[in-house]
């Protein structure tokens, strides 16, 4: 469904920090109207500053609020379009285009490692990896201070953890959103949980070895791969983000 032509004369809306937030504010550039983002207080000031350039405005606030603009869906006091960075089966389709051209350049992958926030990214890629080669394992991955979806796959459900904030912002939560987890469940098989320590040194060999640079959402999945936890003998690894601030990576690079 097309959408109402007024809302987006009003602007565009969202709740995400890193590369959607981006990804909104440059459409909104795009459009010619206002990008409102909002953001969870620990958010990196690298992220905050992509928004800005691309001309958006980022309202931080605490995870709790944050939390709750993504359950309800809507930014109160803000008008415009919202599009949620998870739950929106436009995103999720977006996502899917890295499952088709993660298949076209290794037909013969037999596991998938996807760092998870909320679900939309993960969710997406497996749907179209599965629906190419339907015996290809999709493994999360999250950090031990925010794993949400182990907890939601060993229960079977969607439950609340205790999560606790780290330097890793782009991923993990403190619960599966409902929404999600029809999804969730169908697509992805495992799920890997990775301490701090070991996203740091998987941060340090993708700027040593492929002088890529990766936040720690980013890194994620090859920190999980490194482990042995995800299984699989041909194993593709998402390194989903870059917004790292300068002294947290300065940090990790020296040790």
């Amino acid at each position: 469904m097309a959408a109402p032509r007024d809302a987006v004369a009003q602007g565009l809306v969202t709740a995400s920090a890193g590369n959607m937030a981006q990804g909104v504010a440059y459409a909104a550039r795009e459009l010619g109207v206002p990008a409102t983002i909002a953001v969870p207080d620990t958010a990196p000031q690298a992220k905050l500053a992509a928004i800005e350039r691309l001309g958006g405005r980022a309202v931080p606030m605490s995870f709790d609020e944050w939390w709750g603009v993504m359950e309800s869906h809507r930014f109160d006091g803000v008008e415009g379009l919202f599009i949620h960075p998870v739950e929106n089966e436009g995103v999720m389709a977006g996502n899917g285009t890295i499952g088709l051209e993660l298949i076209e350049d290794l037909p013969d992958v037999d596991t998938v490692v996807v760092p998870v926030g909320g679900g939309g990214l993960i969710t997406g890629i497996a749907s179209a990896v599965k629906q190419l080669r339907p015996g290809t394992r999709v493994v999360s991955a999250q950090p031990e201070t925010a794993a949400a979806m182990a907890a939601a796959l060993k229960g079977g459900k969607p439950v609340e953890i205790d999560y606790r904030p780290t330097w890793i912002d782009g991923a993990g939560a403190k619960a599966i959103l409902p929404g999600m987890w029809p999804y969730l469940q169908e697509v992805v098989d495992d799920a890997a949980v990775v301490t701090l320590d070991e996203v740091e040194e998987a941060v340090r060999i993708l700027a040593g070895r492929v002088r890529v640079i990766a936040e720690g959402a980013g890194a994620l999945a090859l920190a999980a791969a490194l482990t042995g936890r995800t299984g699989g003998s041909k194993v593709a690894c998402i390194v989903s983000g870059g917004n790292i601030d300068a002294a947290v990576l300065c940090r990790i690079l020296n040790g």
